[in-house]
């Protein structure tokens, strides 16, 4: 006749099943938040990639427009110069003929200082490259260029710091992996429940630390 299990063999067993239980349930909850956060850190670093290879086609475009300005400008101050010194010899005709090839953005500025009457005005800026209607569009595209790189480049940097934050986070989920599997060989159950506990903290730790980084699904 088989006799009934004492209560206290019962609420053992019973306490048992509640640690075993409760170490599959961390085991796979950790799993899928190692895979989750390795995920995210992959998203992120493309990010970051992005960001910079976008950042450094900016500014090679940079050095092509500022080229372009450096250009222009010698081209503007060229002409300028061989029409001062037209009309420094009283030769009106090779001064109209360099003043007609006068690029147009230079135009706006030269007609600007003539304005001034530089010639009797000493107060008169003294060329017309120090005028505010001198404006280069080539100039202009490039500073648009730079800011835009730094931009680029500013976002890299926070990709980066947001893959290795998830990075840490499959760290410390692989941790709390350790911990529940570690659970299940350990004869004592004071010790089971000491290293399962631990890792039930390092989840969740870990889990509050995910909910304040930003989610990013697509690159």
């Amino acid at each position: 006749m088989l006799r009934p299990m004492p209560e206290s063999a019962r609420e053992s067993s019973r306490s048992e099943r509640r640690l075993e239980v409760l170490a599959t349930l961390l085991l796979a909850l950790a799993t899928f938040g190692t895979a989750w956060a390795a995920y995210q850190s992959r998203q992120w670093t493309g990010q970051q990639s992005q960001g910079y290879s976008r950042a450094t086609a900016n500014r090679i475009a940079v050095n092509r427009e500022s080229a372009l300005a450096d250009r222009q400008v010698q081209i503007d101050v060229a002409t300028f110069v061989q029409w001062v010194d037209a009309r420094a010899h009283g030769d009106d005709r090779l001064a109209g003929f360099y003043r007609a090839r006068f690029r147009d953005e230079f135009k706006p500025a030269f007609a600007a200082w003539l304005a001034t009457r530089p010639l009797t005005n000493a107060n008169a800026p003294g060329t017309p490259f120090a005028m505010p209607q001198y404006r280069l569009a080539a100039s202009a595209e490039a500073d648009r260029l730079e800011a835009d790189a730094a931009v680029q480049s500013d976002g890299a940097k926070d990709a980066n710091d947001r893959a290795t934050n998830y990075m840490l986070a499959v760290v410390l989920f692989a941790s709390a992996l350790f911990f529940a599997g570690l659970s299940t060989k350990l004869e004592s159950r004071g010790a089971r429940k000491a290293v399962l506990a631990l890792g039930c903290i390092l989840f969740v730790g870990t889990v509050v630390f995910l909910a304040t980084l930003p989610v990013r699904l697509t690159n």
